[in-house]
């Protein structure tokens, strides 16, 4: 439950820090004294998006942080899987910078947003005024339909179900629009794959062909050129080899005389030989070297069937060729096979269907049964609040196809009169019997959750007397339940019924304008009390009346 909240510069509070108790506690305060800006503030711990206009005026930063006690709430399987440091007492905060950046901590490690709606949601519910007008959608009757039948973990189970089965769907409508794109194309695939098998190409040939062409054009200067290198080296006038043999010959007579030319002699006999070798290759290739113009021809055609597949798809390698060869011979393959995996499919969604009916089914079963719990709870509840002839039914049908949240659909039908028309509870309801009938909807729905902390914004609107009391009846005995319960009201009936009393209030200077809150002992409770009985003038039948509605929860 909230056990404090820290406000620092935001819209008209400048600084704000307020402990909170357990039980019912009571805030009042003058229309536009700041009680919808401590909401406000909460909604941004809540996870809703921030606003740069809400900062102070000449403020560089916002603050707002709020301790929660959350021992015995079962929240520790949410800190795990977000990789949040659980403690038993939990500190949201929100930073708001004047230049628009936000920032959000959850016991002060950085979070998402989404994480702090998400914890945000299971510590606190906040009521206000427009949320009456929750009563006209279906989303939020069908969730207190599951909260009052116990439906969360068959919920779960159907939602999993029905993503997997709409997933199903998609994929299956990708590849059936696939496999029909695919038979138009066929024709144009298969034509082009046998003019590509036709061609018969060869990893490597293009490389091979066109080091073959450049020897084939350059056959005589290739002939001519390794001639002349064999006439250097092999002619028996002035060649290199006559010359180093005749070398050789006068080394081996001079060692006989002359120890080094013995070393000399064997250097010299080891060019010859390899100048012998490069020689005789150097004939070899010349002699295998010849001008073959058919052979040209026909390289030359066979590069150009290459280069004109090139230019056709707009590749620039052979291996480019290849690959989309092998492409085409997928994609037609694949042709034959999109039967198997659309019936393959269609199989497994089939199935899927069958299983989100059966979870359908639970789902409408646990309604049904909650729907009766619920028309009989909402008649007890409301009868003392002023609606002796009140009928409330849960009406119940079925929709053409599954959805989101099963194949149910869900109207709350009200007539505060006897022989009245059930008619949907929003369109026939005036502003007092709609929030009555919110109140007896969250009172219903607490005692089926475990939420610490519940917030009312004026649920009071358009009620007095007797049903203010008896409003203030509930609750109070909502916050008797280990819960905490905050009414923002106008009504004296029930702010004299909380355990802790809140006065909002502004302060004015001459530069700028402050909102305050503070807890009021028992005088001024008594004061403020009498101040919403009577006016602005104090009277002592209003201070009377003030301390008879406080009764005990005041000293004497």
């Amino acid at each position: 439950m909230l056990r404090s909240l820290y406000i620092q510069n935001y819209a008209l509070i400048e600084k704000l820090d307020i402990s909170f108790g357990s039980g019912f506690s009571v805030v009042t305060g003058e229309t536009g004294a700041g009680k919808s800006i401590i909401l406000g503030a909460i909604g941004l711990l809540l996870g809703q998006r921030a606003d740069i206009k809400s900062l102070r005026r000449g403020a560089s930063r916002c603050i707002i942080e709020a301790r929660f006690d959350i021992a015995g709430y079962g929240l520790n399987s949410f800190f795990e899987e977000n990789e949040l440091e659980y403690d038993d007492e939990c500190i949201l905060r929100r930073e708001i910078q004047s230049n628009g950046k936000s920032r959000a901590f959850i016991n002060d490690t950085p979070a998402s947003l989404a994480q702090m709606k998400e914890l945000g949601e299971q510590l606190v519910d906040v009521h206000s005024q427009h949320q009456n007008l929750l009563l006209n959608k279906e989303g939020f009757q069908l969730n207190v339909l599951d909260i009052l039948g116990h439906n969360q973990e068959a919920l779960e189970t159907y939602h999993r179900l029905y993503q997997e089965w709409k997933q199903l769907g998609c994929q299956l409508e990708e590849i059936v629009a696939q496999a029909e794109q695919s038979r138009a194309d066929e024709d144009y695939i298969r034509f082009q794959l046998e003019q590509l098998e036709e061609a018969n190409l060869q990893e490597g040939e293009q490389e091979q062909l066109e080091q073959e062409i450049e020897l084939l054009t350059h056959a005589e200067e290739i002939k001519a050129g390794l001639y002349r290198v064999e006439q250097i080296l092999s002619s028996d006038d002035g060649g290199l080899l006559a010359a180093l043999k005749e070398s050789l010959q006068t080394l081996l007579q001079l060692q006989k005389v002359y120890q080094p030319a013995e070393e000399l002699a064997e250097r010299v006999e080891s060019t010859y030989i390899e100048l012998k070798d490069v020689a005789q290759d150097v004939s070899g290739r010349g002699e295998s070297i010849d001008f073959n113009p058919v052979r040209l021809e026909e390289v030359n055609d066979r590069l150009n069937v290459i280069y004109s597949l090139q230019q056709k798809h707009r590749v620039q390698t052979l291996e480019e060729l290849l690959g989309l060869m092998t492409g085409f011979q997928e994609r037609l393959s694949s042709i034959t096979s999109y039967e198997d995996k659309i019936a393959q499919l269609t199989l497994q969604q089939d199935k899927l269907y069958k299983e989100l009916k059966k979870q359908s089914a639970q789902l409408t079963k646990g309604r049904q049964h909650a729907a009766r719990e619920v028309e009989k709870q909402m008649v007890a509840r409301l009868l003392p609040l002023g609606m002796p002839n009140i009928r409330f039914k849960v009406e119940m049908g079925s929709r053409k196809e599954v959805g989101p949240w099963g194949e149910d659909t869900v109207n709350f039908l009200f007539s505060a009169n006897k022989n009245g028309l059930l008619q949907p509870v929003s369109t026939v309801a005036s502003g007092g019997e709609i929030a009555r009938v919110m109140l007896s909807v969250k009172a219903m729905i607490a005692g089926a959750v475990k939420l610490p902390t519940i917030i009312f914004d004026e649920i009071d609107t358009g009620v007095s007397g007797e049903i203010a009391d008896r409003m203030a009846d509930i609750m109070q005995e909502m916050g008797d339940c280990n819960r905490q319960v905050i009414s923002i009201t106008h009504l004296p009936q029930i702010a004299s019924r909380g355990k802790a009393h809140y006065r909002v209030y502004k302060l004015d200077n001459d530069v700028e304008t402050n909102s305050h809150i503070r807890c009021l002992d028992d005088k001024e409770r008594v004061e403020e009390i009498a101040h919403m009985l009577s006016g602005a003038t104090l009277t002592e039948a209003a201070l009377s009346n003030a301390r008879t509605l406080l009764g005990d929860r005041i000293g004497n």
